[in-house]
């Protein structure tokens, strides 16, 4: 195995760690948005057709018609006068697109385009456009019902609220159009009898306004969800690509897609979601992989969808600086890859998954230039020749497959994995289990026989070492989409509540959803289904999403992002106090990633809670963000308290990434837990070392800290990292607090301080030396 020397990381930067040449050069490069180096002339009127149209209180969608078709749309705006954003839109049937968020009523866009006709471009007009002034005919006062309406064995208390400040609200019960002169609601309803419950919202000084519906029938349980289609309308953000379609169609498409997505300065925060899907066939294709997007195939197996070329993730913006520490919420997942030149590249930091892949050569983790990666997850996934992680900080391969393996800086971690290396930590830091106690691949999406669409729900797998599909299709059941709601644009908590109340499961395509009222997932074995990074915002301080203490639900694949009002919990599983097993068929939490700040000010005083026991969570990330949009982050702004909190018992982390958290990161109460593969970060922007101590006694919080009254838990392959860039002499006295016990275990484990800003004085309890200058890492083979 080659070793090569861990030179010094290089941490996440945002804005604040542009460089000025390259802050001036964006500001000399702000008009001109994306549009490729031609001559550019004014546009005539006749050549187009353009409007916005608010889709929420916070969101204004722009449209752009040109009566010729264009290769490419940019959109340029500006928020209030302020913070010009120069974007890629999105083509949807001649008819390109761009939602804009965060706005507020009485927020001022001024917007201007510019588009390719027929090989020359021309820049239009500018704009103008007011949120919540009527526009062109936004719903800004939107009524949601809480339960959300479906069939209930008893009477309902059912209370409507909107998101619009000082909206008046008006209803009915007996199914008739309210309005204005409707009967007010001033409280809380009960539904003592089977009826239909519509309600009017009206915001003061608005002239728009909106009327929603809630059925409510008294006198059963709804056990099925009402049929839908089997080959359904997934919305213009899905592009399913055939292979009867040209080469070239659809490399033009990926193209467009990635050069939206790709610019970490302008994607990384904005509202663009896009999933790239390849029906069974082969396709000589190469797809670079942005913000945002998800790439995968809808065969069964990976093997039914052959790329011909590279799915690749690189430091790609001169910004990066061949860097590829921000390369994040990206995804691929179930096809095959015959790359060019032998290698396909995935050079990624965290929140992007690699499954379910075949790789017909080797495979690396790292940027083309040899810059610094910051850790990532491949899970179900066969390489035949080398998988190399080179400059990657740490990382996780779970239930995989490999030719050889290259690499490894601080810790490099294995479960159930064919053709790992040795267990050698530190010496080289590889950090190996031969199989997987327990795991369950993630459910996915694929095209049956007849051409109508499927969701395949993997078996449950103990002690597992090696793909799932490696001697066949993975073992499992299948669900038709006839039981699944599309959740697309449009859709509200509401709208997925009524869903999930008839017995629905979710497909939740691309798209920013927000959330007037918490999404309540109450039923046993239900599937909430994400691809494209589809987005959950809570409104006005609710909880985004509970699930109840029931066998087998499975989330996949869905990005919470707090709202500017404090949630408690961005997402619960199971009641506290829960008590009952759930072995033989647990809840499982993959490929689901929490975000405080960074896009919006966002506020939640944990993350995800999971009181039920026997629960998977695999491959989380759980981001207080350390950079994002102007005033979104901050010591007092983006306040989170803990990433996450388990209290159920025996439940099992695999692939655990939480960082920056102003409490502790991670509280572990549950007896018999276990984590396999934890990466964390420390709050970079402790003021002083008084506004961050744990006790009188103790400074700092620990990032992993054991409950003082468990007596069994094992954890394996952890790194927690401190970079206190705004106050250096600030200190951690320990990264992981654990009871003295003989049954609470840690098996290799480590401490650094980048580039030496800050200290922790010992890896875990008293154990450990304090972190030296160098970003040379103090490892502890095992505790006690």
């Amino acid at each position: 195995m080659t070793q090569r020397r861990a030179l010094p990381r290089v941490p996440r930067q945002g804005a604040r760690g542009v460089p000025l040449f390259l802050a001036v050069l964006a500001l000399l490069l702000g008009g001109l948005g994306l549009s490729p180096a031609v001559s550019t002339a004014a546009a005539a009127s006749p050549d187009y057709t353009q409007s916005v149209t608010a889709v929420s209180a916070t969101q204004a969608q722009i449209s752009f018609t040109p009566t010729t078709p264009a290769l490419y749309v940019d959109v340029h705006y500006l928020v209030n006068a302020a913070n010009q954003q120069n974007l890629r839109m999105v083509n949807n049937a001649g008819t390109w697109t761009y939602t804009v968020g965060g706005l507020a009523t009485g927020n001022v866009l001024d917007y201007w385009f510019t588009y390719e006709k027929s090989g020359p471009q021309y820049d239009t007009p500018h704009f103008g456009y007011t949120q919540g002034g009527g526009g062109t005919g936004g719903q800004v006062a939107q009524p949601s019902f809480s339960p959300a309406g479906g069939q209930y064995a008893t009477a309902q208390t059912v209370t409507i609220s909107d998101a619009t400040a000082g909206a008046t609200i008006r209803y009915t019960r007996d199914g008739s159009t309210p309005n204005a002169s409707s009967t007010l609601y001033t409280g809380p309803i009960s539904v003592t009898a089977s009826s239909t419950v519509k309600a009017y919202a009206q915001a003061s000084g608005l002239t728009d306004s909106a009327v929603a519906t809630a059925v409510y029938t008294i006198g059963g349980t709804q056990t099925s969800c009402p049929v839908q289609s089997d080959t359904p309308d997934f919305g213009p953000n899905v592009h399913i690509y055939d292979p009867s379609m040209s080469a070239a169609t659809i490399q033009a498409q990926l193209d467009a897609h990635f050069n939206q997505m790709k610019d970490t300065q302008t994607a990384q925060f904005s509202s663009d979601r896009v999933a790239d899907l390849f029906k069974p066939g082969t396709y000589n294709v190469n797809d670079n992989v942005g913000f945002y997007t998800s790439v995968a195939g809808l065969g069964q197996d990976p093997d039914q969808v052959t790329i011909n070329g590279n799915i690749t993730v690189d430091a790609f913006n001169a910004s990066d600086a061949g860097n590829a520490t921000q390369n994040f919420w990206r995804s691929a997942e179930n096809l095959a890859i015959n790359p060019g030149g032998g290698t396909d590249r995935w050079a990624v930091a965290q929140a992007a998954p690699f499954r379910r892949i075949d790789v017909h050569g080797n495979l690396a983790l790292y940027p083309a230039s040899y810059g610094w990666a910051s850790g990532g997850y491949v899970a179900d996934t066969k390489v035949t020749g080398q998988m190399a992680s080179i400059s990657q900080q740490q990382w996780y391969t779970r239930d995989s497959g490999l030719g050889s393996w290259d690499g490894g800086v601080w810790n490099m971690v294995f479960s159930g994995v064919q053709g790992a290396p040795a267990n050698t930590f530190p010496s080289p830091p590889e950090t190996v289990l031969a199989t997987t106690p327990v795991s369950r691949d993630v459910p996915y999406l694929y095209v049956d026989g007849s051409g109508r669409y499927r969701v395949l729900l993997p078996s449950l797998r103990t002690n597992a070492s090696g793909p799932s599909w490696a001697s066949g299709s993975t073992p499992g059941s299948s669900l038709p989409m006839s039981q699944f709601y599309v959740v697309k644009a449009g859709d509200t908590a509401a709208t997925i509540n009524n869903a999930l109340s008839q017995g629905c499961n979710l497909f939740v395509t691309p798209g920013v959803y927000h959330l007037g009222q918490t999404l309540n997932v109450t039923r046993a074995n239900t599937v909430v289904l994400g691809i494209g990074y589809p987005t959950f915002v809570p409104d006005n301080g609710v909880n985004a999403m509970q699930v109840a203490d029931v066998d087998g639900v499975r989330l996949k694949g869905l990005l919470f992002d707090a709202g500017t009002a404090n949630s408690q919990a961005l997402l619960t599983v199971g009641p506290s106090g829960s008590a009952t097993s759930h072995a033989a068929n647990p809840t499982t939490i993959q490929d689901v990633f929490f975000r405080i700040g960074g896009q919006l000010a966002g506020k939640a005083t944990n993350s995800l809670v999971v009181n039920s026991s026997n629960a998977i969570i695999d491959h989380i990330w759980a981001w207080r963000a350390d950079h994002g949009n102007a005033g979104t982050i901050g010591w007092t702004t983006n306040t989170a308290d803990t990433g996450l909190i388990v209290n159920g018992n025996n439940v099992l982390a695999t692939g655990l990434f939480v960082e920056h958290y102003q409490k502790y990161e991670v509280i572990w109460n549950g007896q018999g837990g276990r984590t396999i593969f934890f990466q964390n970060e420390n709050p970079y922007d402790v003021p002083d070392q008084a506004a961050w101590k744990s006790s009188a006694s103790v400074n700092g919080y620990a990032a992993y800290k054991v409950g003082a009254n468990v007596t069994s838990h094992e954890a394996w392959g952890l790194g927690s990292y401190c970079y206190f860039n705004v106050n250096p002499a600030v200190a951690n006295y320990h990264a992981f607090e654990v009871p003295d016990t003989g049954g609470v275990r840690f098996h290799s484990l480590l401490s650094v301080s980048l580039n030496y800003q800050g200290t922790i004085t010992h890896v875990i309890n008293d154990t450990g030396a304090v972190t030296p200058t160098g970003t040379t890492p103090v490892n502890v083979v095992s505790y006690p």
